[in-house]
């Protein structure tokens, strides 16, 4: 054979490392670039970037009338995002943490939520409010809360919060070129401890579909957002004593990867479920009826949550609410033992 004929190696894709923030103002970024339509606006966007600076040089590169602040008004911000999505634009609205989100509710669960359906799919409301969620840096009872379960319950929203930057990116692109409201949750403790690699081409990560980090046959551990750290530390304590953990990150929670979880679980016979917010309402509750429904047979063992506590997010005592990996681990070795 000829040196000629011999076919050369396919090039690497080209990855940029960049953190979890980053990838969200690079998403933005993207998407300005990209579509004319898309505006971003909130609590000091603007000159400043946002108080985690999410959108910082924004302004700068695409002037006022694309990227602006607004009032310190949730309920105005949110009502101009879906004035604006009615009229065709691609609205991407920051609410400068999640805890703030209550004066603009009855706008996202009475409004958007419901333009489609009560318009006969005459109306859609593409846009997206972005928000740094739940706890991990010392915030307190204002600044930490993880509301996701709130917005879960309301049909016609679609909720996702990432935990890494690749999905950062990815999400927020889809949801920002979708058609329907996305209420976009950033895990802030890993805005810059998340770190890892991000296509430099296009892409997209389709909403509903949950990532498997690790395969395993012993037990699942399913998680989303600020938690995954500790859920994949779990997982690494348990492959050392000899057990194989399978780690999915839901990413996406509405919709969620029914498919996928039920799939582990059957494979496993195990579940813990882990998040951050209260354990009453969360939205984990929801996955493990559906588990208890749907694999009743491969249990060998309950399904258990790991959560944070029924109580006021505490100012002091972050490390004791939030389910780190020795919560998570001591759940796993019940479901073992059971």
């Amino acid at each position: 054979m000829s040196a000629a004929s011999v076919a050369a190696p396919a090039a690497a894709p080209a990855t940029v490392t960049l953190t979890l923030i980053q990838a969200v103002t690079e998403a933005l970024r993207g998407e300005l670039r990209r579509d004319n339509r898309v505006m971003v606006f909130g609590e000091d966007v603007g000159a400043r970037g946002g108080v985690f600076l999410a959108t910082a040089g924004l302004q700068a590169e695409f002037g006022e009338r694309r990227v602006f602040d607004t009032p310190l008004s949730e309920g105005a911000i949110v009502g101009a995002a879906v004035g604006m999505a009615v009229r065709g634009l691609r609205p991407v609205a920051e609410i400068q943490f999640a805890d703030y989100i209550g004066p603009g509710f009855d706008q996202l669960t009475s409004q958007a939520a419901k333009l489609r359906y009560r318009s006969g799919g005459q109306f859609t409301c593409p846009m997206v409010v972005r928000t740094p969620s739940g706890g991990g840096v010392k915030g307190g009872h204002h600044h930490s809360q993880s509301p996701e379960a709130y917005y879960c319950h309301t049909p016609g929203l679609k909720v996702v919060m990432p935990s890494t930057p690749y999905d950062a990116m990815g999400l927020l692109r889809a949801a920002i070129r979708g058609e329907d409201p996305v209420m976009f949750f950033e895990p802030k403790r890993l805005y810059r401890a998340a770190k890892g690699e991000v296509p430099t081409a296009d892409y997209v990560v389709e909403l509903g579909r949950a990532a498997v980090r690790q395969e395993g046959n012993d037990i699942s551990l399913i998680g989303y957002g600020g938690v995954m750290p500790d859920v994949q530390k779990a997982a690494e304590a348990l492959a050392a004593e000899g057990v194989s953990a399978e780690v999915i990150d839901l990413r996406s929670l509405v919709p969620w990867d029914r498919e996928a979880v039920l799939a582990s679980v059957a494979k496993t016979g195990r579940a813990v479920l882990v998040s951050e917010a209260p354990r009453i309402g969360n939205f984990m509750g929801e996955v493990a009826s559906v588990i208890g429904e749907e694999v009743f047979d491969s249990l060998l063992a309950p399904v258990i949550q790991v959560a944070g506590f029924d109580t006021p997010y505490p100012y002091v005592q972050d490390r004791v609410y939030l389910p780190g990996a020795g919560r998570i681990l001591n759940a796993a070795v019940r479901a073992l033992n059971y």
